[in-house]
């Protein structure tokens, strides 16, 4: 049981790019409208040919390269989404099969926007129970799928991507690279954020929302880091749920973390729902922004009101 670390991390997004002016033509909005409520400038937006779990794929393939892993040291697949349309098979397993992963336990997390860092924690609790060895953990919603284009509330929100992680053992005498993860939930507030009725859509009560993430959840997030044994100030970056850029600014600031970069992906790719912390994770340490090593605060939260948060080392 010596803990588990982030081998590498990988990132997809579709090549359509969706932008404000797009939108102008679509519904009653405006680039100035949307920039200055949510700091979204485009999102990318998959077509009708470019499932979820294709997304995933092209995440999780990037990452296991990145790792210097093939398909077959992989025994654990993890896929964090709430867009899967068919119930069965679920997106682990179709994304295993477009790998090549030879009998993996694959599992779909949906815990909408903090899918992602509740499917880490998993990952990280099965390596070091000893019941996986190395884990693809993935991000990956189709939102576009769910939203309503005729809402300029939510249809000026949300983009489509993929992110992903692989998770391995730490080696001996290695300290952690995944820290205790703090999480929980607001069940009884859950109509706050909803995907649901036929055909699903997305709707949510941005102003309930708005007041949780930014007066509750500061508070949270420090004890996560807490738990890792470090002070927000010793943080080299920050990712949060990349909902709007008036709650991340807000959030991170609360959180006391001075010193660190603060992802801001929002801005160029909209909320990509369970994405949205390992594509803004894997674009700063693409771009150099964060070094091998560095102490991360990953943090998800929204639907269901829920949220995880864990530090890691940037791989």
């Amino acid at each position: 049981m010596n803990g588990s670390r982030i081998a590498a991390l990988g990132h997809y997004q579709p090549a359509k790019v969706l932008t404000n002016e797009d939108l102008v033509g679509m519904v009653e909005t405006s680039d100035e409208w949307i920039r200055s409520r949510v700091g979204i400038r485009t999102r990318h937006i998959a077509g009708p040919d470019e499932p979820v779990d294709e997304l995933a794929g092209h995440a999780a393939a990037k990452a296991l390269a990145a790792a210097g892993l093939t398909a077959g040291d992989i025994d654990l697949v993890l896929v964090a989404t709430s867009t899967a349309i068919d119930r069965s098979p679920n997106m682990a397993a179709r994304v295993a099969a477009r790998l090549g992963i030879p009998s993996p336990a694959a599992m779909d997390v949906n815990v909408v926007c903090a899918g992602f860092t509740h499917a880490l924690a998993t990952a990280d609790h099965a390596v070091r129970a000893g019941a996986a060895t190395r884990a693809l953990v993935i991000g990956a919603d189709k939102m576009s799928d769910v939203t309503d284009w005729t809402d300029r509330t939510t249809c000026v929100l949300v983009g489509d991507g993929a992110g992903a992680a692989v998770v391995e053992a730490c080696p001996s005498g290695e300290a952690p690279g995944i820290g205790p993860v703090l999480w929980g939930s607001v069940p009884e507030m859950g109509h706050a954020v909803r995907i649901e009725g036929t055909p699903s859509r997305f709707a949510q009560e941005g102003q309930s929302v708005y007041r949780w993430a930014t007066t509750q959840l500061p508070a949270i997030a420090r004890k996560a880091c807490e738990r890792s044994g470090l002070a927000p100030a010793e943080l080299a970056a920050v990712v949060l749920h990349q909902a709007n850029l008036r709650i991340i600014e807000p959030l991170a600031e609360k959180i006391g973390a001075v010193n660190a970069v603060v992802a801001k992906d929002v801005s160029d790719s909209g909320n990509t729902s369970a994405a949205s912390i390992p594509l803004a994770f894997s674009k700063l340490v693409e771009r150099g922004e964060i070094s091998t090593g560095d102490p991360v605060l990953l943090f998800g939260f929204g639907g269901n009101l829920s949220y995880a948060g864990q530090v890691v080392r940037c791989p």
